[in-house]
């Protein structure tokens, strides 16, 4: 097939490669020529594990093609993905601008017929929209709006795609079930089902499955500080609860809250579709105040553990990406306690693999960034780990001892188990567990 995908974000860049890996021709559009540019030259704009393997085998093959120039690119696509941003609004809803701008000028563009196939994730309603702009303009039998909505996680969003759970698509038209049934047969050979609904469905699909994992995270971070309180461990209470196959094993861990660019604004745009069709939708009003609250938890250790005012107090960080794998720092936990540590007077030094430059361009010259996660140890007071990277699974701590003042640290993502760090000497605390005084 001859595919766009319209925006080189996340979704459309590996949407795009991953459809160009199973032998379609793809076109990805972007409004941003110098990233357009760069894209043509080799350079991927995004840090997602395996993808640079299928971008250069693709490009190479010319299965993979890049331009600013949608007109061109839609010319003799049989199916167009609208993959565009949909940031929150000032009132946490969705902000669809892009995608109906783009509607509106596909709308003067579309001469036969095609599949325009709303990738981002949208609210209930959006397909519906989109089939409004472009019937101003063209007749119907010239398209069909489809919604179907990516599941990816950032990390591991290559495997995702190529060996999904489900594929869900919306739609009410026999001839645009057919050409995603064909799109798609190849990802599903083992056996995972292409779902079928229509399009109200398949946008609340998303919402339903992104808010659900969310509000998982928030409670096991409740019942973790609880078990602060009660001296229970969260760990073992976690394990527990997992070995129940009602439940299952995901999404269990506590820390110090979820980040990225799906969750917050998903739960968020969902409880603002459900405030517009004045439902009251009080579990995910209380996963967002739990969220948030989560995230000052780190800093509130620290600051009590050194007597409020740090002023003087040199923190390292350990992390900065929402979570391992990416360079996706959007609404990442560490962000928070980096403003909530450099309010109370603290001198910042921090390393992750992958995100420090994403961090730099917001906090600049306030904190500082280390070429390795021993250096960022260096004559600093304590050590708090805010993202669970593998590099920072197995560290060598007669080294971190050694560069830090004293043995201190605070585990916001329990990478360590407290008997370690009782062997070690460290003081140390984390989430939902005693700490360890050495």
């Amino acid at each position: 097939m001859n595919l766009t995908v319209v925006g080189t974000g996340y979704v459309g860049l590996v949407s795009g490669t991953c459809f160009a890996e199973t032998g379609n021709r793809v076109t990805c559009v972007d409004i941003d020529e110098g990233k357009v540019e760069r894209m043509k030259k080799g350079e991927i704009p995004i840090y997602e594990p395996g993808l640079d393997v299928l971008f250069e085998r693709n490009t190479k093959q010319g299965r993979l093609k890049f331009t600013t120039d949608l007109e061109s690119s839609v010319k003799d696509a049989d199916i167009i993905f609208l993959a565009l941003p949909t940031p929150p609004g000032g009132d946490g809803s969705a902000d669809l601008s892009f995608v109906m701008k783009v509607a509106e000028e596909l709308s003067g563009m579309i001469k036969d017929y095609k599949v325009i196939v709303d990738k981002s994730t949208v609210p209930v309603g959006t397909a519906e929209k989109v089939h409004e702009i472009l019937a101003k303009k063209l007749d119907t039998s010239l398209f069909d709006v489809v919604s179907n909505p990516e599941f990816l996680r950032e990390g591991v969003a290559v495997d995702d795609f190529m060996k999904p759970d489900r594929v869900v698509i919306g739609t009410s038209s026999d001839k645009a079930r057919e050409s995603m049934r064909r799109l798609y047969e190849p990802f599903v050979r083992q056996g995972n089902p292409i779902i079928f609904m229509d399009e109200r469905s398949a946008e609340m699909t998303k919402y339903a499955a992104n808010s659900y994992l969310a509000a998982r995270i928030s409670f096991m971070n409740e019942i973790a500080n609880l078990c602060e309180k009660l001296g229970a461990n969260v760990d073992m209470v976690r394990i527990g609860m997992g070995s129940d196959t009602r439940i299952g094993k995901r999404f269990l861990f506590p820390g110090v809250g979820y980040g990225g660019s799906c969750f917050p604004k998903d739960v968020q745009a969902l409880a603002k579709t459900a405030e517009e069709n004045t439902y009251d939708f009080r579990i995910l009003k209380s996963v967002m105040k739990v969220n948030r609250e989560q995230k000052k938890i780190l800093t509130g250790k620290i600051r009590k553990y050194f007597g409020d005012d740090l002023s003087g107090k040199t923190i390292a960080i350990w992390g900065l990406s929402f979570k391992p794998e990416t360079d996706d720092i959007r609404e990442a936990p560490a962000l928070t306690i980096i403003e909530g540590l450099l309010e109370a007077g603290a001198k910042i030094q921090t390393y992750d693999p992958e995100a420090m430059d994403n961090v730099r361009e917001i906090f600049g010259g306030r904190i500082s960034f280390s070429e390795d996660q021993y250096e960022a140890l260096d004559n600093a007071d304590a050590l708090a780990v805010i993202t669970e990277w593998s590099v920072f699974r197995t560290p060598d701590y007669a080294k971190i001892k050694e560069k830090l003042k004293a043995p201190v640290i605070f585990d916001g993502r329990n990478v360590y188990s407290p008997e370690t760090m009782r062997e070690q000497g460290f003081y140390y605390e984390s989430i939902g567990r005693n700490p360890v005084k050495s």
